[in-house]
């Protein structure tokens, strides 16, 4: 092969991924810029609060409730080895709030909301619904993309918040019912353990992949092809995007608060 052909090759991956990276930025800017900006639709925005976060509520749970008593167990398993199954509140607790809460909570939105924004508005796109919204000289930046980040940009914190609550309590029953931890000395072990950088953390965390995920939905969905391929195309885009800047951002933020 060729050497200065695989070179080539390589150079236009990069340049082409770097301008991805542009575009995905401009974008942001300009979604985020539209939230600030009248006129304003109420009506889309509770539409969207509803969609990402009520309707998130048993994803959020059932993955959260079972993951902490899953890491009770482990930790419980791994520290008899040491002779320290003491220490299953504490981790349990910090492990849930700093990390595994956020993290579980961004890729379940990712998973749920991300493909449902990018479905949603890629088939309006395909249908010309979006080109009737400009002939109406309505923007669709600021009826379809605002709403939606907005609304993940509030509810994703709160879901994230919810999922750390539910997976200590996941633990927790695991903890007293089976490994014959006593109640009290749980919970109080868990709340001295936690400190405000953890759970502030944590929420902004939960606000950082809320953005990602409604960004990178609405940016698929609105740059999407023609035809139902074009459609899952920009629904399986959107998801994978999402998922790895989640997780990304999630190592950026965790060297921000806890680098030493």
């Amino acid at each position: 092969m060729n050497p200065l052909a695989a070179l080539g090759g390589l150079g236009r991956a990069v340049l082409s991924l770097l301008a991805t990276f542009g575009k995905v930025g401009i974008f942001a800017v300009d979604a985020i810029s539209h939230i600030f900006r009248p006129p304003f639709y109420p009506r889309e925005f509770f539409v969207a609060l509803m969609n990402v976060g009520w309707l998130s509520l048993p994803v959020v749970g059932l993955t959260a409730i079972f993951t902490g008593g899953a890491l009770a167990l482990q930790i419980y398993a791994g520290g008899a080895r040491f002779n320290a199954e003491a220490v299953v509140p504490q981790i349990v607790a910090i492990g849930m709030v700093r990390e595994l809460g956020p993290v579980l909570v961004g890729l379940m939105i990712a998973a749920r909301v991300t493909s449902s924004i990018a479905a949603e508005i890629a088939t309006m796109k395909v249908t010309e619904q979006i080109d009737a919204l400009v002939t109406l000289s309505t923007h669709p930046m600021k009826y379809l993309t605002a709403p939606r980040v907005l609304a993940a940009l509030i509810t994703v914190p709160l879901l994230v918040g919810i999922g750390d609550v539910i997976g200590i309590a996941g633990g927790y029953v695991v903890a007293t019912e089976n490994l014959g931890f006593n109640a009290a000395t749980y919970l109080q072990n868990t709340v001295n353990f936690l400190e405000t950088k953890d759970i502030v953390s944590s929420l902004v965390k939960g606000a950082a992949f809320g953005l990602i995920a409604a960004i990178m939905g609405c940016y698929y969905g609105m740059n999407s092809g023609r035809g139902a391929q074009g459609v899952g195309r920009a629904t399986k885009s959107s998801v994978e995007s999402a998922a790895i800047m989640i997780l990304a951002a999630n190592f950026i933020l965790t060297g921000v608060f806890f680098s030493v």
